[in-house]
């Protein structure tokens, strides 16, 4: 610091070079105030262990009481049924503010609940549309100007041709894949779907937590087990762990960010 110190006194390096070095003693600083927050936390308010148990316990009990027509069965936006973690959908919006997509695909519609707050999403940064799929019709989904909805398998070649077509030109693609949950189909999802996934953008797993992660833990292989095959085989990709700041999330390791 000193060497620093006296070569901004007497104006040995240039203005642009001073700025970057001051930007680059900011982010050191800021990284360290990070540090040490995070170690007072885990020192004096809870240990690591402590508090992944305190976030499997709620998270297991949040999820299971859906039986009971109680949270995230009961979700829903501008009156249509969601069936999404709300942190999760929190999440989103941030996403889809930071990076302004294009177009966001959707592999799974339900009710269209998701759908058209994605949408609304879009309708306020006034940029982007939206693209859901799914095998099946249902009556009474809801309308939007920037939302369409497509019928068919995600991974039919037929959706793939028409999807390829609503990707052509745009600059910015975001991807999410809440359809089947069975390993394979995600697997064939993420195979089929990445490539339409812009660098900085990305590409969602929804429902990771499902076969013991930490809940549902007799489902069998599903999205975790896919997304952990695919990053096997894929270096295009990282888990961005900080969409997962609110403790509770339905996609554990399911934020994939497409950094190249």
């Amino acid at each position: 610091m000193k060497a620093v110190a006296y070569t901004l006194k007497y104006g040995i390096i240039s203005y642009r070079e001073r700025r970057i070095m001051l930007k680059k003693i900011f982010r050191s600083c800021k990284r360290e105030l990070i540090n040490l927050k995070n170690l007072i936390f885990r020192s004096f308010y809870i240990s690591r262990s402590q508090e992944l148990d305190t976030v499997g316990r709620f998270h297991k009990l949040y999820y299971d009481a859906h039986a009971f027509g109680k949270t995230w069965d009961s979700m829903y936006w501008m009156g249509v049924l969601t069936n999404k973690c709300p942190m999760d959908m929190w999440v989103y919006q941030e996403i889809i503010h930071e990076i302004k997509p294009d177009l966001i695909i959707e592999c799974g519609t339900n009710r269209g609940g998701s759908a058209l707050f994605l949408a609304s999403m879009c309708a306020l940064i006034a940029h982007g549309e939206v693209v859901s799929i799914d095998i099946e019709e249902k009556e009474g989904r809801p309308r939007h100007e920037r939302l369409q909805y497509l019928r068919g398998s995600s991974v039919s070649e037929e959706v793939l041709e028409r999807v390829r077509g609503f990707v052509r030109g745009k600059k910015r693609v975001m991807v999410m894949l809440d359809s089947d949950h069975r390993k394979s189909h995600v697997l064939a999802e993420l195979k089929a779907y990445n490539g339409f996934v812009t660098q900085g953008s990305y590409l969602i797993v929804e429902d990771t937590n499902i076969n013991g992660h930490p809940v549902a833990p007799d489902f069998g292989p599903g999205p975790m087990e896919a997304v952990e095959e695919f990053l096997k085989g894929s270096k295009d990709f990282i888990v961005d762990k900080s969409k997962e700041k609110f403790y509770l999330t339905f996609n554990p390791g399911g934020y994939l960010k497409k950094i190249r």
